[in-house]
């Protein structure tokens, strides 16, 4: 009767102990960029990467848990810091350079993903032991997110804009986004992960950069701070690089009241890219410990007592 269980127990291991192999914890960096009304090149505004400055990126870091539901399906929390950054001096376009504004934001971010596996190699090398595989999966989820977009005044200080009200409007610190994004990753050992992520994350305000629809009235606003930061086409003397010869940009060619400052009709967003390492963490699920654990305990002989002989 012990055999048969014995039995039973070892061809059911896999589906009784599937916590096995379920969570893994890790760390993240790369590289992080945006899209938005800052920078961007000489024609107006496209969608996706093709307005993305590529010597605006910054960088991204943190932390990250996964469990897996199945081998198809697993749910990821990620707890991550986003530097974006935009200034027009680095665009092509004579409108944008004109207006001369720039940003730095750094954003927190606690995003919930749904990771789904679409392709896999289970045994690299074929050393018929699976230890090592490759696996690829697109992902899904929602994410909140703090913020808070600071400008780089003349005088050599980062300002938050939000307590501004640049455009004379009130924003949150906080918001919601969207992670789209797809991913690879490598199993060495059982134990260690390295993998990749592409993430794009569609967000629900315009208010990243500071920038989203037209300059108010200079008298309107609460300081002589928010007026400068709100209009620093004053500050520009030189010809915007890569446009046409005679399209200079000049002071007091833009900022005046009721003339557009920023695109509303689009929200902004925010995309990175990074490598990543995590450690698998070994356990066995409860019901597996309960029932079948003492099948595979070292039986512990008895020992006999001897009576002494007098």
């Amino acid at each position: 009767m012990r055999k048969i269980i014995l039995a039973l127990a070892i061809f059911t291991t896999p589906l009784i102990g599937v916590a096995q192999y379920n969570w893994d914890i890790g760390i993240q960096a790369g590289a992080s960029n945006y899209l938005g009304e800052i920078g961007g090149k000489f024609d107006t505004r496209k969608d996706f990467v093709r307005d993305i400055k590529l010597n605006k990126t910054q960088f991204t870091a943190g932390g990250f848990a996964r469990y897996k539901f199945t081998s198809l399906l697993s749910a990821q929390l990620g707890l991550n810091w986003v530097r974006i950054q935009g200034a027009d001096n680095a665009s092509t376009n004579p409108a944008r350079v004109g207006r001369n504004l720039s940003f730095r934001d750094d954003i927190l971010e606690l995003a919930l993903t749904a990771q789904v596996f679409f392709y896999e190699m289970p045994d690299l090398g074929h050393t018929y032991r699976y230890k090592n595989d490759f696996k690829m999966y697109a992902f899904g989820g929602v994410g909140g997110f703090y913020y808070n977009p600071k400008a780089y005044t003349k005088e050599g200080d980062w300002v938050a804009l939000r307590p501004l009200k640049t455009e004379g409007k009130s924003y949150g610190p906080v918001n919601v986004c969207i992670p789209l994004g797809l991913g690879f990753l490598f199993t060495v050992n059982k134990r260690h992960r390295i993998g990749w992520e592409f993430n794009w994350r569609t967000t629900f305000t315009d208010y990243l950069d500071d920038v989203s629809s037209e300059y108010v009235d200079p008298s309107t606003l609460e300081s002589d701070e928010a007026r400068a930061l709100a209009n620093r086409n004053p500050e520009i003397s030189y010809m915007p690089t890569g446009t046409d010869e005679g399209e200079v940009a000049t002071p007091g060619q833009y900022g005046r009241a009721g003339e557009k400052r920023g695109d509303p009709s689009h929200k902004d967003t925010y995309l990175t890219t990074s490598l990543y390492y995590s450690y698998v963490i070994r356990g066995r699920s409860s019901l597996y410990k309960s029932k079948y654990g003492s099948i595979f305990r070292k039986s512990k002989s008895k020992k006999r007592k001897i009576r002494a002989k007098f």
